[in-house]
């Protein structure tokens, strides 16, 4: 795919040149009318291409024995000119080639997504549950090619203590939301809101705005036929053995807070539906309104999501459910697709941004950020990929390649500010610097945890190696220094740098074990490294130069890590005592090739 836009680039530049060359000889083909050709990319297969160019042929063979009058080629003279309309087709087709892009379009845990357009260019953001920041902030031109800006809140919101879920972000008379989901420091799971002059804020937070005794989750703000503003959200009925209602109320002229009776839409009543509905999002097409809503179990291994719609010609109802429901469930590639919400390009065209987990990855990559067209039958359903559920591979909306780039990370640390995409546990913020090309990481004299201090990535692959250096001249005893994989503060194992040499060690359900160690490794740089096969079996080796590398303990399997909503993250640690500090000189995470596979085996 990377050298597509220059070979298509060459090739129309070919046809311009072909075509000045046959009007300067005198053969000036005209009233050749080409069929509109659809050549999907497929690295050039040859046959297909030919097969194509051969139909095209005999096209322009019956026009030259006829077409407009005064403009025909004699048979003669086509037969002259066959080979340089023949060449001339080849390019014209080729430069019709179509491009692709491949989900996910944001690699990693990002589940409930939701996205805006804003003139040309489009804004994401999505859950980040218990990882700070709060809700990254994603920016696209062209849908498949997504680079994190920022977050909407840089520190939590005072009031909000955790499960940081679900932010939709919407635009209303110039002003910018993000309607989302946190839990009440004492109180229940509340819909707040934060407002901005920008879709990039900074974002001010104007606090809850409904908070049932059971739960509100899953905002999304809709307006009515009349144009007045609503916000539709989920009541967490399921989190007691209840029934989950959709409910619509109307929004005061600002935005921020609820006025009037609440209307509830639907509710879980079907047998697909499981448990529950949520994650619901309000498209307006014509004289309908769509409610697109998720069902069932959301997470975890045993998931069972799928998406449903339901329509209704007034936005409180009544509501008709689509009886082809669902109309989005998993496929051999991915699985539990759902809760997302559908942006209309400057072409009309809906698109569906949502999450789902890949059934090589599953939980342990989380559930990752999907694209998808959605399209419209004669009975005026909506459908997505004609209900094969997830795509693999579809059209690029606006014909651009996908970089891929974000699949791996490093960072070597020589900035005056981390690279964007760090995180840590919302609730523990860590003590770092960065000094002369160094990352200084500290636990802040809160905790002498081994893990008293985490920065992290989330990983986007389920076969991966990630490694960091170490520096140890300022190690003190009782310090602990490394990297691991981390699913939260209950349930880590890694690798780490003592004063008395390497350990390895474990945490499942907050209970400590040392696996290993402490092995001896002098040097002033110690280079850990962290091999991930199929996202939950890991083996740990460390080095002296960064190249000879040295198992350290046994191969691991740890399939508890990743908590019921979130991924594995790989983290770098300090701790073992309240006032330690780790010094790391840099960090890389990349997929595992092949060639990697090799490297990592010696």
């Amino acid at each position: 795919m990377a050298s597509e836009d220059s070979w298509l680039a060459n090739a129309k530049r070919a046809v311009y040149k072909i075509g000045g060359a046959a009007k300067r000889g005198g053969h000036l083909i005209r009233g050749c009318r080409f069929m509109q050709v659809r050549l999907a990319w497929r690295g050039m297969n040859s046959n297909e291409n030919q097969k194509r160019a051969e139909e095209r042929s005999r096209d322009l063979g019956e026009l030259s024995s006829g077409g407009e009058s005064g403009h025909a080629l004699g048979a003669t003279q086509f037969r002259r000119t066959r080979p340089l309309a023949v060449a001339l087709l080849f390019l014209a087709v080729m430069a019709q080639a179509e491009v692709f892009y491949e989900n996910p379009v944001i690699p990693g845990d990002h589940p409930d997504p939701s996205i805006i357009r804003v003139g040309k260019d489009y804004w994401a953001t999505s859950t980040s549950s218990e990882w700070g920041p709060q809700f990254p902030l994603l920016h696209s031109t062209d849908l498949v090619n997504w680079e994190l800006s920022g977050s909407v809140f840089p520190q939590p919101p005072a009031w909000a203590i955790g499960n940081f879920w679900a932010p939709e972000i919407s635009e209303f008379k110039g002003r910018f939301f993000v309607y989302y989901v946190a839990r009440a420091r004492g109180g229940p799971l509340s819909v707040a809101v934060a407002t901005a002059d920008k879709p990039s804020g900074p974002y001010l937070d104007c606090g809850p705005i409904v908070a049932q005794e059971d739960g509100s989750i899953d905002p999304v703000p809709a307006t009515n036929e009349n144009g007045d503003r609503y916000l539709v959200w989920k009541q967490d009925g399921n989190s007691r053995g209840m029934p989950t209602p959709i409910w619509a109320q109307r929004l005061n002229d600002d935005g921020t807070q609820l006025v009037g009776p609440p209307k509830e839409l639907i509710r879980n009543d079907a047998p697909w539906e499981g448990a529950l509905v949520e994650g619901p999002f309000i498209l307006k097409r014509g004289s309908w309104f769509y409610l697109f809503y998720s069902g069932n179990g959301c997470c975890g291994e045993g998931c069972k999501y799928a998406m449903g719609v339901a329509r209704s010609h007034a936005l409180l109802g009544p509501w008709e459910k689509n009886p082809a429901n669902p109309i989005l469930s998993g496929n051999q590639t991915w699985k539990c697709p759902g809760h997302g919400s559908i942006v209309t390009d400057e072409r009309g065209r809906h698109w569906f941004l949502y999450h789902a987990y890949s059934t090589d990855g599953s939980i342990y990559t989380g559930r990752e950020a999907m694209l998808d067209e959605v399209t419209f039958g004669a009975d005026d359903w909506p459908e997505i990929n004609h209900g094969q559920g997830p795509s693999v591979r579809a059209l690029s909306p606006y014909g651009v390649s996908q970089r891929k780039a974000d699949i791996g990370f490093s960072d070597d640390f020589k900035e005056r500010e981390l690279r964007a995409g760090w995180q840590w546990p919302q609730d523990r913020v860590p003590a770092y610097r960065l000094e002369a090309g160094h990352l200084l990481l500290g636990v802040g004299g809160r905790t002498n945890s081994l893990v008293g201090a985490v920065l992290a990535r989330p990983t986007t692959t389920a076969d991966y190696v990630a490694s960091t250096v170490v520096e140890t001249r300022n190690l003190k005893p009782g310090w602990a220094v490394g990297l691991c994989a981390f699913g939260d503060s209950h349930n880590a194992m890694g690798l780490a740098v003592t004063r008395e040499g390497l350990i390895t060690w474990r945490r499942d359900k907050g209970a400590h074990r040392k696996l290993a160690g402490p092995q001896a490794m002098p040097g002033e740089k110690i280079y850990l490294r962290l091999t991930a096969r199929r996202g939950y079996r890991f083996r740990l080796s460390a080095s002296t130069d960064g190249y000879t590398w040295k198992d350290v303990g046994e191969a691991l399997e740890t399939k508890n890590l990743p908590p019921w909503d979130r991924s594995v993250r790989v983290a770098l640690t300090a701790g073992g005592a309240p006032d330690a500090e780790g010094c790391f000189d840099s960090f890389s995470i990349q997929p595992l090739t092949a060639a990697s596979r090799v490297q990592t085996e010696h």
